[in-house]
């Protein structure tokens, strides 16, 4: 099955205000750029954008922030993007804050087809707050759901016309369980190669959680802190 598209365009067919979106990376690792970009320039608004964080001011989800494509964000860490940090505090943007293993947990779940897990992290916490909470092993748990989205976008190294996907190193990170858990799943990917041409034994996520796939281009992939040693 050829699940082949044209481009970042053609990729966000469908989306439309109020939406729920899942976009993978963490920082700026392993982000759908182009995804993003073309999300910046729709004119769409009302987002929920479920992510491990919300980029930088001018890059990544950033850009949504400053159209205020954005209106509620669920993620785990958000102290890279100073948007962020003024439209959370001024109210303008609704913010669930998450334990990042929680965060990825309840995508894998989502896409796993549980809804709902008990975890111990968050206990004793603003995050338990309105949960059920129940003892195991000695231990005080809490109940978290599962997440969902309408459309999910990830970015890959590697992909083919199938949509089999394999990401590099920690590109990886929540782009996998996001794929799962999305009604639509888009991946867009460095290279495109025939069907076929991955080791099965290679593939992070199957086709048949991908239904469009396309080679992405002009990938900055930039670094979110840069620190150096300075000579003595």
């Amino acid at each position: 099955m050829n699940k082949v598209i044209k481009d970042e365009n053609e990729a966000i067919k469908g989306v439309e205000n109020g939406m729920t979106l899942m976009l993978g990376g963490f920082g700026l690792c392993g982000i759908p750029e182009n995804c993003i970009r073309a999300l910046s320039h729709s004119g769409l608004s009302g987002f929920t954008c479920i992510s491990n964080n919300a980029g930088v001011d001018d890059f990544g989800l950033g850009l949504l922030l400053q159209n205020r494509q954005i209106k509620k964000m669920i993620s785990s860490y958000v102290g890279e993007n100073d948007e962020f940090e003024r439209q959370m505090l001024s109210g303008e943007l609704e913010v669930d804050l998450i334990p990042q293993g929680s965060l990825a947990e309840r995508c894998r779940a989502g896409g796993a087809g549980i809804p709902a897990f008990y975890t111990p992290a968050g206990y004793g916490t603003e995050v338990a707050e309105g949960k059920e909470v129940r003892e195991y092993n000695g231990k005080m748990h809490i109940l978290e759901s599962a997440l969902y989205a309408d459309f999910a976008f990830v970015k890959a190294w590697k992909g083919d016309k199938e949509g089999n996907l394999v990401f590099r190193a920690t590109a990886r990170n929540f782009n996998p369980l996001m794929a799962m858990a999305g009604k639509i799943t888009v991946a867009e990917v460095e290279e495109l190669v025939p069907s076929g041409s991955l080791d099965p034994n290679n593939i992070h996520t199957p086709g048949i959680f991908v239904q469009r796939i396309f080679q992405g281009k002009n990938y900055e992939k930039r670094i979110e802190q840069r620190t150096v040693r300075t000579r003595s």
